[in-house]
């Protein structure tokens, strides 16, 4: 089995693109980390997963499954690259763009746990508007300033 420790350790970017596509090496690594009882507060089968797992039209437990039983990354490659490879690149391509564009729904439960975060994570990052921002700014990672929003 694979080991990945999300309470010592954060999963990839929601950015980075495995196989072409955003989110789903991050929704790997909670799969992985998840399998070894080691996901710490990140959740396996999150809406922003579902996203990803929707479009590509994979089910989340069996994902698991394979994740659980894998030896190696490549085996997990093998299992996903079927589901990748039914979309185009144009699908693909937009697909990235609108889930790196997400935004909370105003005056949702979801912009009000989105507020609250940024504002313990960034107070001052009242340019951070986007989910893929706001969870690389928690992890650490660098967010461009905005400008004109």
């Amino acid at each position: 089995m694979l080991k990945k420790d999300l309470t010592t350790s954060y999963p990839r970017s929601v950015r980075e693109k495995y196989l072409g596509v955003v989110q789903l090496g991050r929704a790997v690594d909670k799969g992985t980390a998840l399998a070894n009882g080691a996901n710490g507060e990140y959740n396996y089968d999150c809406p922003m997963d579902n996203g990803v797992f929707a479009f590509l039209g994979i089910d989340g437990n069996a994902l698991l499954d394979v994740i659980k039983n894998a030896q190696s990354e490549s085996e997990i490659e093998a299992y996903l690259k079927p589901f990748v490879d039914k979309k185009s690149a144009a699908e693909i391509e937009a697909f990235n763009t609108e889930f790196l564009s997400h935004e909370p729904e105003p005056g949702s439960d979801g912009e009000k746990y989105f507020l609250g975060l940024r504002g313990e994570v960034a107070p001052s990052r009242t340019d951070v508007t986007r989910w893929a921002d706001l969870l690389d700014l928690d992890e650490k990672r660098e967010v461009p300033q905005r400008v004109g929003v």
